[in-house]
């Protein structure tokens, strides 16, 4: 399993690569840890490079230009999964007694390892921060008092993207008798938007189909066929990942299906799916819960401060607007606005799992915050609480115009009122199933 240190601040060499046995490393005591989960090797390593990168520059970063948090620089160690399950829950376990006061929190950048990882985080008192994947009923913080879910979940992009289609038809009431298809990754991740797709097809009155593909999704002739020639949907949605996106894409094409009809959760919307399509992608669409491009005040900081100096973690700077590339920069900006948070109230200091989640309970990312750090437009505000640990879960619907990706839509909310109950009817069957008593929220 490879290990990289992506800090300048980490005492000890990198491990390159190796096994996991008998690695030890020194960090200040001073010092914040971070550990991160990156998948930079695996057959979904073109997604998971930008991520990382992100994640990388924006620690970075704060440590080049502020000298870290409150004074307390940051120390960064990613540990590469390969987005394989037993690798995460061995880099967890290998990160979470990093540093003085352990691993702050986990991003295991996968369902897999969300749900592999969802006992331990309680016994460990870290939090569990999935954004934009994982299990959508652990909004709900009474249950999941150590998982956390902004900026939008599964459920919420299925909800988003009926919302869009019925606005292209002419609102809801025109969705009876349309055919909606969903070709989704045969995974836990896949399956999650399904559950809402049902709810939905059954209050709208269309004709829902599934077509699931096994891992890595090359083999797709037959579906397309059966999709392109036997069901004719009148819209295809994507829940799908790597090879599988691009592979889908061009089969679409192939038998004829209208690309402006095809929409795709945001972990089929990478740079790195449309660019092997080639023509095929152009007019195809994604959700996003991120703004594309780079043309983003924390950008340009990034390009200065690291960038401009040789210290920026992708191959060149005009990779930094890639939209898995701003997921990470997200994903570190929730984080460390978590640990900026947590210094503030417990003093500025290195701090714990326990306190960071304190921090999330109460995390609020404002709008006049994000144009402090020039993410305004790039990210939606978001407002955590006790029993909210997800926020307006909201996204864009995005277009590639065979170069790059533009949004062709503002943030699009979801039902909340509908996906609120699921939660809690999900969460409270998960909680029976569990022996857990929900916290009391005030």
């Amino acid at each position: 399993m490879n290990i990289r240190k992506a800090s300048t601040h980490i005492i000890a060499t990198a491990l390159i690569a190796g096994s996991l046995a008998g690695a030890s490393t020194a960090f200040a005591a001073d010092s914040q840890f971070i550990g991160s989960l990156v998948y930079r090797t695996g057959p979904y390593a073109p997604g998971g490079i930008p991520w990382a990168d992100g994640f990388a520059d924006y620690i970075n970063l704060l440590n080049e230009r502020d000298g870290g948090i409150n004074g307390v620089k940051l120390s960064l160690e990613e540990c590469d999964t390969a987005y394989n399950t037993d690798k995460g829950v061995e880099c967890y376990e290998r990160l979470k007694n990093k540093g003085s006061t352990g691993m702050p929190a986990v991003m295991p950048l996968s369902t897999g390892i969300t749900y592999a990882l969802l006992d331990r985080v309680v016994a460990d008192k870290i939090p569990l921060i999935t954004s934009g994947y994982g299990r959508a009923d652990a909004a709900d913080g009474r249950i999941f008092p150590y998982v956390f879910v902004p900026p939008a979940t599964y459920w919420g992009g299925a909800d988003i993207a009926i919302n869009y289609v019925a606005s292209q038809e002419g609102g809801y009431g025109k969705l009876k008798g349309k055919k909606i298809a969903l070709v989704y990754h045969d995974s836990a991740y896949g399956k999650e938007p399904i559950r809402t797709l049902e709810a939905l097809a059954s209050e709208h009155g269309f004709k829902f189909s599934k077509f699931p593909v096994p891992h890595p999704g090359l083999e797709q002739k037959a579906t397309w066929l059966k999709i392109g020639r036997q069901l004719r949907p009148d819209y295809v949605l994507m829940w799908g990942w790597g090879v599988m996106n691009a592979t889908a894409i061009k089969e679409a094409a192939a038998v004829g299906f209208p690309r402006d009809k095809f929409i795709g959760v945001w972990w089929s919307g990478n740079d790195a799916d449309m660019i092997p399509a080639g023509k095929a992608a152009k007019g195809y669409k994604s959700l996003q819960f991120n703004g594309v491009g780079s043309d983003f005040g924390v950008h340009q900081q990034i390009k200065n401060e690291l960038y401009a100096k040789g210290k920026g973690s992708a191959k060149s700077a005009e990779q930094t607007g890639e939209v898995a590339y701003n997921r990470g920069l997200q994903s570190a900006l929730i984080l460390t606005e978590a640990l900026q948070a947590a210094m503030n109230h417990y003093g500025n200091k290195p701090v714990t799992g326990e306190q960071v989640a304190w921090a999330l309970d109460r995390l609020s990312i404002t709008e006049d915050r994000l144009k402090e750090i020039g993410a305004d437009g790039l990210f939606d505000p978001i407002e955590l609480s006790c029993v909210d640990h997800l926020g307006k879960g909201r996204a864009k619907v995005t277009q590639w115009d065979g170069k790059q990706w533009k949004a062709i839509s503002d943030w699009i909310s979801p039902n909340s009122k509908m996906l609120r109950a699921m939660y809690e009817a999900s969460a409270a069957q998960y909680a029976k199933e569990k022996g857990i008593t929900p916290r009391p929220c005030g």
